[in-house]
Order: structure tokens, then sequence, then C-alpha cells
């Protein structure tokens, strides 16, 4: 079975830093790319960055580029997120994402983990 599950968020003050990590399961990882999504009270779901299958490309919403870097390590089946300078707009929960395809085609999501930036 699909699994993703994610870690590392928690209570930082402003401007520290935070590297969320989303382990992933029951898939061949490094055939997929994945992403990191947020969603704050009242809005919508919202892209934070993403991760081509290999690392090779990357994309980023605006609001945390240069501040946000995602990463995988396929022989661990993780995907990063390294947050820093967080602000207090960035407190949300995180998600990880994975579309995956073939017999298993499906959107899976993990349960999501915690940011919290305030001071």
């Amino acid at each position: 079975q699909v699994q993703l599950v994610e870690s590392g968020g928690g209570l930082v003050q402003p401007g520290g830093s935070l590297r969320l990590s989303c382990v992933a399961s029951g898939f061949t990882f490094s055939m997929y790319g994945m992403d990191w999504y947020r969603q704050a009270p009242g809005k919508d779901r919202e892209l934070v960055a993403g991760i081509s299958n290999l690392g090779w490309y990357t994309k980023y919403a605006e609001f945390v580029k240069g501040r946000f870097t995602i990463s995988r390590d396929n022989d661990k089946n993780t995907v990063y997120l390294q947050m820093n300078d967080l602000k207090p707009d960035d407190t949300d929960v995180y998600r990880c994402y994975a579309r995956i395809g073939g017999v298993q085609k499906a959107d899976y999501w993990g349960e999501g983990t915690q940011v919290t930036v305030s001071s």
C-alpha cells in the first residue's frame, strides 16, 4: 500500500528554520515527482514546492522562493522541505503529495505536519 508520512513540523520563532520530511512507501519512489502543499485556515490548498522524480527540476511558489528548498533522497524514499527565514504567514499544515500511475494510479496525500511560526 502507498503511504506518505510527514514529520518535522513544530513551533518556531520568526526567522527560524525547520526541515520537513516525508517518507514514502508502497511504490517505486524514484519514478515519481513529489510536491509539498499547504492549506491555511479559510484558504484553498496551494502548492509550496515540487521536485521531479530524480531531483533534477524543482518549482516553488513565489512566496517561498529564496527561503525554502525542496530536495529528495531516493535511497531513503524521502522528500524534504528545508524552510528558512520562516514568517508568521508560513503557519500552516504542510502535506506531501504524490501522483502515482500504473496499477496504483491515484493521488496520495500525507496527513500533514503542523508548522507554527510565532514569537
